[in-house]
């Protein structure tokens, strides 16, 4: 189960939220075996976000999985979330921030694993 959350300093309409979690469903497939079926997205929009000392457009998106991956594969997801972050809310790339942990260990389906 990968988990993304997603925090914004800007107000998000529903459709625009709807647009990140589609866009984060298809970009979770860059990371292997992961699907959108299996994902489960937290957007936290009109967060006081502030970089510098000061209160900036800017987005902070963490990514949890379970197992490693290839930094090819990262790689790729982050130019391609901080692509679409830029395109679809103007927030530079400079202004982004992404972290991926990985587990070993999850639990799920009621059981640790």
């Amino acid at each position: 189960m990968p988990y993304i959350s997603v925090t914004v300093g800007q107000k998000l309409e529903e459709a625009q939220k709807e647009k990140l979690k589609a866009e984060l469903g298809r970009l979770i497939t860059i990371i292997p075996g992961k699907t959108e079926p299996d994902l489960v997205v937290h957007i936290q929009d009109s967060a006081s976000l502030y970089m510098g000392g000061g209160k900036v457009p800017c987005a902070y998106i963490d990514l949890r999985i379970y197992t490693k991956t290839g930094n090819e594969a990262k790689e790729r997801f982050t130019r391609e979330v901080f692509a679409f972050i830029t395109r679809e809310f103007g927030i530079p790339p400079g202004r982004q921030y992404l972290t991926i942990g990985e587990y070993e260990h999850w639990g799920y389906d009621g059981q640790w694993h």
